[in-house]
Order: C-alpha cells, then structure tokens, then sequence
C-alpha cells in the first residue's frame, strides 16, 4: 500500500499525509524531526509529511511478490520482482491497530553553531 501511495505523490498534501501514516512512529518522528529543523532554519512552516519529496522515490524494480515472516509486533516483508536480483527486505512493526513500514532514516546530525554565539 505505501509503494502505491508514494506513487499518487505529485504535490497533493493529502497523498503525502496518506504516505507518512503508513510509516512508523520511529519513521513519522525523523521526519517530524527534519520539518521542524527545515522550518527553524527557514523560518517556514512544513508539516512532517512534507519531507517525503516525490523526486526521492524510484523504484528499483516492479514488486511481483510479497511475502512477511512475522514476529511478534514486529515483521519482515521479502519483495521480489522478475529477476533473480531484484529482491529488497523492508522491515515493518506493528503500531496503532495497524502495520507500519519501518523506514531507515539516517539520524539527525546535531545543529552545528557558529563560535561565539550563544543560540
């Protein structure tokens, strides 16, 4: 469900929305994250679900096959396409009366500060 909603993304902030509840907590909170560094440092306002940029996502092939290996709160769904290399693991937790893609963000790097100033 999220490949097909990051697909429909073209600038309309509800597709955004619809994308970024289908990511983690952990996920939602690293965007959360950026928004309000992005905002701060630009003096604009940006909602969370604003940093998924519709540039940013390619497919690195067509899903044809899903399959989850489950655990507990927490899950694995293999994808496969038609190639024999085209296979990708993304990791997903259950949250919220729902499944939820873990996505790996990298972490924020800490706000770097000019010598000097006390902000």
């Amino acid at each position: 469900e999220l490949v097909v909603r990051l697909r429909q993304l073209h600038g309309d902030p509800a597709d955004a929305k619809a994308a970024f509840e289908l990511l983690s907590r952990r996920a939602r909170d690293n965007l959360a994250a950026r928004a309000q560094r992005y905002s701060a440092a630009t003096g604009k306002a940006i909602a969370p679900e604003a940093m998924i940029t519709p540039s940013r996502f390619l497919l690195r092939f067509e899903p044809q096959r899903y399959v989850a290996q489950i655990a507990g709160a927490h899950a694995l769904v293999d994808v496969a396409g038609l190639l024999p290399g085209e296979r990708v693991q993304i990791p997903c937790v259950y949250e919220d009366s729902g499944w939820r893609v873990d996505l790996a963000l990298p972490a924020l790097p800490p706000v770097q500060k000019r010598p000097g100033s006390d902000l």
